[in-house]
């Protein structure tokens, strides 16, 4: 599995940042680290083993 780095796979990242910039809005930073956390791991469980492994590759290489 290679991670999709050249082509966008949302239609409208625009409208998806603000939808996650509302949910935060109001939150304390725990409250919004929280809720980033359930993010995630709900995401994780969308993607799969294969494909975590390799995003955590290539988001600790870029560091």
């Amino acid at each position: 599995m290679s991670v999709n780095l050249d082509t966008l796979a949302i239609d409208d990242g625009d409208a998806f940042y603000e939808a996650l910039r509302v949910l935060h809005d109001g939150k304390t930073p725990h409250e919004s680290a929280v809720l980033n956390f359930r993010i995630i791991l709900l995401l994780a469980n969308q993607v799969g083993d294969e494909a975590l492994q390799e995003i955590l590759r290539v988001a600790t290489a870029s560091e």
